[in-house]
């Protein structure tokens, strides 16, 4: 290619930015529209992995985000009411120097959206995506105006991408949410997401996740597992019920739960999977993170997954060669990596997450102390971080 393009980018969530923020700095003309008045993220607080992280590093925004967020060196869950460990995962069992990052969608959003300003990317708000023609470069807004032709479209509109007919799987559970002032001399392991279960119908869980500013305090973000047919049910029954539920589930959860008056002080978020078949749709149009491929957040890698796409993706772009070339190269360097851990966590969620009664079982009395056993735990850190498939090889990103 070599020349300057026009490209477009729909939607201004953090693969979306991210991939603005490369994309520009290549010198490329990069608009990205959002249905929003004012740019916003959507979600809960989340946990960087290792990938992730080395593609912020890239961005010149680690240093940054290290110190906002809340270093996590354990995932650990215990089972109700025995108190028996069926999740201990740590990232020192792989690689001494890994960890993961808990931080607020809020912090990591606005460290990327002000990068990708920075890097000359152009912010385009109230506008909000219909469709796409991938042969022609053009975009088509709800309000019936036509946008481009552009030499490339980004997808980047998440789950529910119109620009893709591919259908998503609604998984049955999602999760009630909230970020609370983390606990000064509480109970909680400050460098641990912690998880409790009674078998896999229900699950609460506390990660610390950082801060949302240099002069915001620490915080963290609660979560209480349940059945998306159930949301309604649980809206309508008294709030003290559910209280009672959550702390008998796990008693140091008391000070948190207390802090909720009204259920619209918990978010809920619906759980969804999706694997698109063909992340390049023609041309002119490539699909990134959520809207190629969404899933379930047992395995925390939907950020960090959007984050590898748009690195792929710049650098694909940037080696020059036409456009076709550039995204049959970007398609090469990812499929494996979204393959295998689409397969992992659709075959994972189950065993933290459903209705059945032997999964659970087979967890705490088989998988759990197998876990423990040499090589299982240096290979269950390597799933957590996501460098299973080796991305970070594959992509440039080995430090």
């Amino acid at each position: 290619m070599g020349q300057t393009l026009d490209i477009a980018i729909a939607g201004a969530g953090i693969g979306g930015l991210a991939t603005a923020t490369f994309l520009a700095r290549q010198g490329h003309a990069v608009r990205v529209f959002d249905q929003f008045e004012a740019p916003q993220p959507i979600g809960s607080g989340l946990m960087l992995q290792p990938t992730g992280l080395a593609v912020l590093s890239k961005l010149g925004l680690r240093r940054e985000i290290d110190r906002l967020g809340s270093r996590i060196d354990r995932l650990w869950g215990l089972t109700a009411p025995s108190g028996r460990a069926v999740l201990d995962v740590r990232y020192g069992k792989w690689k001494p120097d890994l960890y993961g990052l808990g931080v607020q969608r809020t912090m990591l959003f606005d460290q990327i959206l002000a990068a990708a300003i920075e890097s000359g990317g152009q912010l385009i708000p109230s506008t909000e995506i219909a469709s796409a023609d991938a042969q022609s470069g053009t975009l088509e807004t709800t309000s019936g105006k036509t946008l481009g032709p552009f030499d490339l479209v980004v997808d980047g509109l998440g789950v529910h991408s119109p620009l893709t007919r591919n259908p998503r799987k609604e998984l049955p559970y999602g999760a009630l949410w909230a970020t609370l002032p983390w606990p000064e001399n509480g109970p909680f392991e400050a460098t641990a997401l912690e998880q409790r279960y009674r078998a896999a119908s229900q699950m609460t869980g506390v990660m610390a996740s950082g801060r949302a500013n240099k002069n915001a305090p620490l915080s963290l973000t609660y979560f209480w597992s349940i059945r998306a047919d159930r949301e309604a049910a649980w809206r309508a029954e008294p709030l003290d019920q559910w209280k009672t539920r959550a702390t008998e589930l796990w008693p140091d959860t008391r000070g948190l739960v207390d802090q909720f008056s009204d259920h619209d002080d918990l978010t809920f978020a619906r759980y969804r999977h999706r694997t698109h078949p063909r992340p390049v749709a023609g041309p002119r149009l490539v699909h990134i993170g959520d809207a190629w491929h969404a899933a379930s957040p047992q395995l925390g890698q939907g950020a960090n997954m959007a984050l590898l796409d748009a690195w792929a993706l710049a650098q694909a772009i940037g080696r020059g060669g036409d456009m076709p070339g550039a995204l049959a190269a970007y398609r090469r360097s990812r499929i494996g990596h979204v393959r295998l851990y689409q397969i992992m966590t659709y075959l994972f969620t189950p065993v933290y997450q459903g209705d059945s009664r032997v999964m659970p079982w087979l967890r705490d009395w088989l998988a759990a102390p197998i876990s423990k056993i040499w090589p299982a735990p240096q290979l269950l850190a390597a799933m957590v971080s996501g460098l299973i498939g080796s991305p970070l090889g594959r992509l440039g990103l080995r430090d």
